[in-house]
């Protein structure tokens, strides 16, 4: 997917590469410092954005697809909801749908 979305003239950081030993908890304040939607499979993000409350940037979390399909549901996310990619926004994409969640802070 990262080759897809630097072909597509995105600015694109993999962790792997630039934080390595970063904890989610470190990721998340990173996306958030440097303005990046963070993209990933891990649901762990949902606790710390929504259980632990802290700040985050736009996330995007695919669940129980291959590669191939994660690039496609990127591509119509893209096109679709970038509307909805800003901070605080939680967007789950699932082969069926996709479900954006406000941010704590916008719910109170």
């Amino acid at each position: 997917m990262r080759t897809t979305l630097a072909d597509l003239g995105h600015d694109v950081q993999s962790a792997n590469e630039s934080a390595p030993h970063a904890s989610d908890a470190e990721l998340l304040a990173l996306a958030l410092a440097e303005q990046r939607i963070l993209i990933t499979e891990d649901k762990d993000f949902g606790e710390l954005a929504f259980v632990r409350r802290l700040r985050h940037p736009c996330i995007i979390r695919f669940t129980d697809m291959p590669v191939a399909e994660n690039v496609a549901a990127m591509r119509r996310l893209l096109d679709d909801y970038a509307g909805e990619m800003h901070e605080g926004q939680m967007i789950v994409v699932t082969r069926s749908r996709v479900r954006v969640r406000h941010g704590a802070a916008e719910q109170a």
